[in-house]
């Protein structure tokens, strides 16, 4: 595991002005509600676009197979983040890797504003291209790069609509070189022919995500031993056949919470044992329960209403 310095939260991070593109309309501070709230965007292919407002703490220690950039719009956004606390100002971007344990929330009393992507790992390898090495570890979770910002911000865009596809291929195919600029230190390829396999185990979970896949189905599609699909999986994917699996259910529930659903139906409809089940699961992946998830979309559109 890569070792790097800590940053702790006394330290003075430098942002950076916020450009003039987002415009007064697009963060206008905290004032625009007095509640804990989230907005999320139509769905993209392997994209989470999401914009939300909290005070005190946030989220619990928890680990998503996605990774997290964002960027701070108004407040201090402080997180606990492999052994280090944290602190984003407004303007600095925020990059979390995979299947790596943080929590977040406000660190002053003013509370915090931000929007973030959850990006699926394939998506940032196919944005690097045919030559790409393994993914992008950035050994500093907080910087200020202005012209990845603006390429963050473009990419999630009005959340109360989709984006074009070309659009978002340019947007992402830029963010992933921005990323693997800051990673600084290519890593060993994986072959072609691996993640063509992996690839394929990939596409079949996705399918097959409300079904019990066995190991026998996987090494099948694979043409590989289940140990080496679970090397191969996790270096294209930095998570395992079995969480991404998971996770994918579990963003499942999540749409049907948002969508009304009882959370009794929502466990039944996405493969969990029962509701308990999914609440320990959810907390796990998301630092929240499925409960206040559902509070918390509920706030984001009354929010979203009154800022109409």
């Amino acid at each position: 595991m890569t070792t790097f310095e800590s940053e702790s939260l006394d330290a003075e991070p430098q942002a950076g002005p916020l450009p003039p593109s987002l415009g007064r309309q697009a963060f206008q501070g905290l004032e625009r509600s007095c509640d804990d709230g989230i907005r999320t965007a139509p769905p993209l292919p392997g994209i989470e676009r999401m914009e939300a407002w909290f005070h005190g703490n946030a989220f619990e220690l928890h680990r998503h197979d996605t990774y997290a950039v964002g960027v701070t719009l108004d407040g201090v956004q402080s997180f606990r983040y492999r052994g280090a606390s944290r602190a984003s100002l407004p303007g600095q971007v925020l990059v979390l890797h995979p299947d790596e344990l943080h929590d977040g929330g406000a660190g002053t009393e003013e509370g915090l504003h931000y929007r973030i992507l959850y990006l699926e790992p394939s998506l940032l390898m196919r944005g690097l291209g045919d030559g790409a090495v393994s993914l992008p570890f950035l050994r500093q979770p907080v910087f200020s790069d202005p012209a990845l910002r603006e390429d963050i911000l473009a990419l999630l865009g009005p959340l109360d609509r989709g984006l074009e596809e070309l659009t978002a291929d340019d947007l992402l195919a830029r963010l992933a070189q921005g990323l693997a600029r800051h990673a600084g230190q290519p890593l060993k390829p994986l072959g072609s022919l691996a993640w063509r396999q992996v690839d394929r185990v990939r596409d079949y979970l996705e399918a097959h995500a409300l079904e019990a896949v066995r190991s026998e189905e996987l090494e099948e599609i694979a043409g590989l031993d289940r140990y080496a699909l679970s090397r191969h999986f996790r270096a294209a994917f930095a998570t395992s056949p079995h969480r991404f699996l998971l996770m994918r259910r579990l963003g499942q529930a999540r749409a049907l919470i948002a969508a009304g659903e009882s959370l009794a139906e929502v466990a039944a409809a996405t493969g969990f044992a029962d509701q308990s089940h999914l609440t320990r699961h959810f907390k796990k992946a998301y630092g929240v329960t499925p409960g206040r998830w559902a509070g918390l979309v509920e706030a984001g559109r009354r929010t979203g209403s009154a800022a109409a």
